[in-house]
């Protein structure tokens, strides 16, 4: 990751790596996610939280998980980014990853795939 972008009301991700024809990948969270350490977590109305965020730059992704109950999660070295909103917390879209070779994108939304207990009584 290379660059951490707070646009108005959502944070955006930049990753490098392979030569894309589409430009950089891109993941735009729609929902602030989390920041962890194994220690701590920073949450978005947290003091340190950008810099938590910032902190990460440069940092390589090492793995990546999607699972109900836990949403989205980017492992870095030392760190990982989180994206599990509570229902209220989203409007439309969770969030959307685009830069794919083929111009493709994924988007997630509440109630689909790792975020298919959003919105459920549980």
């Amino acid at each position: 990751m290379y660059s951490v972008e707070f646009v108005l009301d959502y944070v955006q991700l930049r990753f490098d790596g392979d030569e894309i024809k589409g430009g950089p990948v891109v993941l735009n969270s729609y929902v602030w996610p989390r920041v962890d350490d194994g220690v701590r977590s920073w949450r978005e109305a947290d003091l340190g939280y950008a810099d938590a965020l910032r902190g990460l730059i440069p940092a390589t992704v090492r793995s990546t998980a999607e699972s109900t109950k836990t949403g989205l999660r980017l492992e870095f070295d030392r760190r990982a980014i989180v994206i599990q909103p509570a229902i209220e917390e989203v409007y439309v879209e969770i969030a959307v990853l685009q830069g794919f070779d083929d111009g493709s994108w994924t988007v997630w939304h509440p109630g689909e795939g790792c975020f298919g207990d959003l919105g459920r009584d549980e």
